[in-house]
């Protein structure tokens, strides 16, 4: 269910969080709608940003809302939910991604599907979302199998990964996908042009997703044995962390280049939001109700490594030397427990993140946390499977936030 984009309500500000939900109930009906109830397992915030990029590129007047009925997860209320064909190649997407997380659950052998007929059971419901999502795929136009051959040269290109490998060797196949499917978005939206700048967004959040995903697993692949990108490369954290901002800073420069009908939302997630999931897997970002001073989400700004302020205002320069200086001591990319001579000095260890529930046990959590609907109310709640803490996507939040309307009103976005 959960990515790497996942914005706390009070920074979203009562507007644009309205529209963040609105598109995360799209993709959920949207699944149901054309898959059944089983398939609105696959929401997944990744997914929903295709559902935000088409309906920000279309023209204003709420034609691609509709009126939901009452869902537990909203406290039994009605609400505008997005609907059309950017939910549905949304949940096409969604489909795939959670095919591919399967897969990826099976080969590592993952809690109960290390046996044998849970991992046969597990393939052919993978197979069933990947035919899924190529027939909603089909309805909108875009071809899936471009997703499925992405996933498919994954192992291979693992396979062959070794020490001096090229990290970004690894992550091509998902920026490949990623910037397929964020391009198809301009030719749902009526907006061509944008294709090419919206492929490059796409393939950079590919990357930046995959980079993530391998420093947050980064302590628990060792643990289990299981290959990680960062491991198997020999690449440090320093590195990563180079690659990642990198990334984030070419997502902000392909989308100054796409028209938008309305871009505030897609900022926010794309640029703001992005910064501090790079802050969170690296653990330097501040919990949200701490903030505090004068940056764009009330924090103090950053000084950078010239002396002037960091262009995302960020509580502290991650890269300056220091006591809180994550990359503090030198040494190997990955060593131990990261609390030594790693790649993490012992004064700011890399988090370890808790231990992750299988996959049939997380979705048998998942369907609790939603006929409790913790998803929604609760101030914290452990993820399904990773067993991360998250935020309730509705609990009210007494901090300062942040009314973002893009580059060059609240702020330094041009640093």
């Amino acid at each position: 269910m959960f990515g790497i984009v996942r914005p706390c309500r009070h920074r979203l500000g009562e507007k644009l969080a309205d529209q963040w939900m609105a598109h995360l109930c799209g993709l959920c009906l949207a699944l149901r709608g054309d898959h059944g109830q089983f398939a609105r397992l696959v929401t997944n915030y990744e997914g929903l940003l295709v559902s935000v990029l088409t309906e920000a590129q279309g023209e204003p007047g709420g034609a691609g809302r509709r009126t939901a009925g009452p869902c537990p997860l909203r406290g039994m209320r009605t609400a505008s939910v997005a609907h059309g064909e950017g939910a549905r190649l949304a949940a096409a997407v969604s489909l795939v991604l959670a095919s591919a997380k399967v897969r990826d659950h099976v080969s590592d052998g993952d809690g109960l599907l290390a046996r044998r007929p849970v991992a046969r059971a597990a393939r052919r419901v993978a197979a069933g979302w990947d035919a899924a999502g190529a027939r909603t795929g089909t309805a909108v136009g875009f071809d899936t199998a471009l997703l499925v051959d992405a996933v498919d040269r994954q192992a291979g290109i693992e396979a062959l990964a070794g020490p001096g490998t090229p990290l970004l060797a690894v992550t091509e196949p998902a920026e490949t996908a990623t910037a397929a499917a964020f391009a198809h978005t301009a030719v749902l939206a009526g907006r061509p042009h944008n294709a090419g700048p919206l492929a490059e967004a796409g393939r950079l959040f590919g990357r930046l997703a995959h980079l993530l995903d391998a420093v947050e697993d980064l302590h628990a692949d060792a643990a289990s044995g299981a290959w990680n990108p960062i491991a198997a490369t020999g690449t440090s954290l320093a590195e990563v962390r180079r690659l990642a901002g990198d990334a984030v800073h070419g997502v902000r420069l392909a989308l100054r280049d796409a028209e938008f009908a309305d871009s505030k939302l897609v900022h926010l997630l794309l640029v703001h939001e992005l910064r501090r999931s790079v802050d969170r897997a690296f653990g330097t970002v501040p919990v949200c109700a701490s903030h505090q001073g004068g940056g764009p989400y009330g924090q103090r700004p950053a000084q950078g490594l010239d002396g002037r302020q960091g262009p995302y205002g960020s509580p502290r320069d991650p890269y300056a030397g220091g006591g809180g200086n994550p990359y503090a001591g030198g040494g190997g990319a990955h060593g131990g427990d990261g609390s030594g001579g790693g790649g993490f000095g012992g004064s700011a260890p890399l988090p370890r993140p808790p231990q992750r529930r299988g996959f049939w046990a997380g979705c048998g959590m998942f369907w609790l946390l939603c006929c409790t609907c913790q998803l929604c109310c609760a101030k914290e709640y452990e993820g399904p499977w990773s067993r991360k803490k998250h935020e309730g996507c509705c609990r009210d939040c007494d901090c300062g936030g942040c009314d973002c309307s893009g580059c060059g009103c609240c702020c330094p976005c041009d640093g």
